[in-house]
């Protein structure tokens, strides 16, 4: 039957997203080329929006791409583009294969006050400047959040343990990574938001769709007017209920022969269990479709809404301590006294490539894939660094590492344009912040020792050691060619506070090139000494 093949088409385009926007997620070895992981997020609606608006490209257009698909063929982005909507396929069918008794859906009025409220919420702050409610709702980003959270971390422990038995045997194709710690706060919204969507899944089919996803939401409205969609045909009608049992997103009611084209995804679930070819995908209007219009109006609710809508319940959880998945710590030396300068930052480190804290706040949704992709680790997500609005928006923490002065890695991957790609050469003049060396902390000064790691660690030698007491050297910072990229804090030995930190530049400059160093010609040794 060809809404068979229909149906199969869609389940394997679905896997092909879902798998390789997942693989650019847990590319740890950055092996992904930028053109692949372009490619994958092209039809991301969020990212590729943002990206648009940002840049005003028509090399960014895959939200238009998106628009064009809902129209022709109704919501094909929710039922296999979206990473997140696929995983939500995915615990569903795991639900309906554990459950004894089979789930069977039925048709249940619309949560539109819910559903639209949230997206006008969403593009409310979003025209009056602030990303908070799309960092939250947006899909793509949480599928990012999930992967990079709680999945990655288990795909690294598993390759440290194969590299361990492989090292065993003296074979070391596969060498251990460090796993990248997450401060434990930042997994509270993470973690509720995936028990949320898996309890929904697992529950009810794409409830989360069609009730709090703004992205959903809005296609949704498109789709009401899409050429193609699925028609009732009353005269072959059975009423026999298998295609409202199949329906994952409720919306298909066979006694009234009503379908609500906003919360349909498109999965064709209906379509092969039709005994009777009653219901059909097709651009063609036939005779006796009802269309629900009456039924499902955006401006207002059915007579009997207040009786038949549901109660969401709050879910109230309490968070599991002591979840460590391992961090990353610089060594340092023992034995020296607590610094007791506190560092004074003005701003974060944005990275390279953001051009400053605004451009860089306004536009990151927090998918946290430039995280993912750092090979030194230093993005780190911020719990306050941007405020409440900008939780998860990843900042530079140079405590935890450094900006490797030939990386260009974060900027090849984000997909929303809040990282602007740069080129390697002009990347080491982007002046993100400046060093600032605070004397009383260093151990030079307080234990009258030898130290220098700061200066050993800067690549533009912006750190330079001068005389002090005796025959002790301390640091010096030149500021213009300083690109604060953080190698000097993260060799610091100093705790609590560092004796040298990076402040960050609310916009970013552009720093000196260093002065080369020439060679003096020894006097006297003109010719070869034999």
């Amino acid at each position: 039957m060809q809404y068979t093949s229909l149906k199969k088409l869609r389940v394997i385009i679905s896997l092909i997203f879902f798998v390789l926007i997942a693989l650019v997620f847990i590319d740890y070895r950055n092996i992904i080329p930028e053109e692949f992981a372009r490619g994958a997020l092209y039809l991301q609606f969020i990212p590729s929006l943002l990206k648009f608006i940002n840049l005003l490209s028509v090399s960014v257009v895959g939200f238009i791409v998106v628009l064009v698909l809902t129209f022709v063929f109704g919501r094909v982005y929710c039922s296999s583009i979206c990473p997140l909507g696929v995983f939500m396929d995915i615990v569903s069918f795991i639900s309906r294969k554990l459950k004894k008794k089979k789930k069977r859906f039925r048709y249940k009025e619309p949560h539109n006050i819910l559903r639209y409220s949230l997206l006008a919420i969403t593009v409310i702050f979003f025209v009056a400047g602030s990303i908070y409610f799309i960092l939250l709702l947006d899909p793509y980003s949480n599928f990012g959040r999930i992967i990079t959270y709680f999945v990655n971390p288990v795909i690294i422990l598993v390759n440290n343990g194969v590299a361990s038995i492989l090292g065993s045997f003296n074979v070391y194709a596969i060498f251990p990574v460090e796993i990248q710690s997450v401060r434990f706060e930042l997994w509270i919204y993470p973690l509720l938001f995936l028990i949320l969507v898996t309890w929904m899944s697992f529950t009810d089919g794409r409830l989360f769709c069609n009730t709090i996803c703004p992205v959903g939401t809005l296609l949704g409205l498109l789709s009401r007017f899409s050429i193609f969609k699925i028609r009732f045909d009353e005269e072959n009608c059975t009423s026999c209920g298998l295609c409202t049992r199949a329906c994952k997103s409720d919306c298909l009611d066979f006694k009234d022969q009503i379908i609500d084209y906003s919360r349909c995804v498109e999965c064709f679930n209906c379509l092969p269990v039709c005994p009777s070819e009653a219901i059909k995908y097709t651009y063609k209007k036939t005779k006796y479709h009802n269309s629900g219009i009456k039924k499902i109006k955006f401006d207002s609710l059915p007579d009997d809404y207040n009786k038949n809508k549901r109660k969401f319940l709050t879910l109230l959880l309490s968070v599991f301590a002591g979840s460590a998945i391992g961090s990353i710590k610089q060594d340092t030396q023992e034995g020296y006294k607590d610094s007791t300068v506190p560092e004074e930052k003005e701003f974060p480190v944005t990275p390279p490539g953001s051009l400053s804290i605004r451009n860089f706040t306004h536009n990151c949704t927090a998918c946290s894939l430039c995280v993912s992709a750092c090979p030194s680790n230093v993005l780190q997500p911020s719990f306050k660094e941007y405020g409440l609005t900008g939780m998860m928006q990843p900042f530079m923490d140079y405590h935890t590492g450094y900006c490797n002065f030939e990386c260009t890695r974060c900027s090849e991957v984000c997909p929303t344009g809040a990282i602007l790609s740069v080129q390697e050469d002009e990347k080491k003049q982007i002046q993100m912040g400046i060093a600032k060396f605070v004397k009383e902390n260093c151990i030079v000064h307080t234990e009258k020792t030898d130290c220098g790691a700061c200066s050993e660690h800067c690549p533009t030698k912006a750190v330079k050691m001068v005389p002090y007491e005796d025959d002790l050297l301390i640091p010096e910072v030149t500021d213009d060619i300083c690109v604060g990229c953080g190698a000097c804090e993260f060799a610091c030995p100093t705790t609590p506070f560092k004796a040298i930190y990076v402040n960050g530049h609310s916009i970013h400059e552009i720093a000196k090139e260093p002065e080369e160093e020439k060679l003096e010609k020894p006097v006297g040794e003109d010719d070869f000494p034999f």
